[in-house]
């Protein structure tokens, strides 16, 4: 069984109770069934980063996202590169 699914308002929510001192993380963590390591890792994610944190399900931070479109550039280019090498090497057999 999976477990439970909450979206990032939630997420904020209870990582703005925790971080705000008013409830600490056993309390909140037994309250909605989870791990309390869950409850500290939304506190970090949030006051890491409160704009970005939680994106969702399959969705990447914008940084995050950059960084994938720029990987798979790269990998495009070095293998247009090898590319270009063979046919250099081929056609300077060939012209002799």
């Amino acid at each position: 069984m999976k477990g439970k699914r909450f979206d990032a308002e939630f997420k904020k929510d209870i990582a703005k109770l925790y971080l705000s001192g008013e409830r600490n993380g056993a309390s909140l963590a037994e309250e909605l069934g989870i791990h309390p390591n869950t409850v500290y890792k939304w506190a970090e994610q949030y006051s890491d980063n409160p704009e970005q944190a939680f994106p969702g399900s399959g969705k990447l931070k914008p940084d995050d996202d950059e960084l994938r479109k720029a990987q798979r550039k790269i990998k495009q280019l070095e293998n247009e590169i090898a590319i270009l090498k063979q046919a250099a090497v081929y056609f300077a057999k060939n012209s002799k």
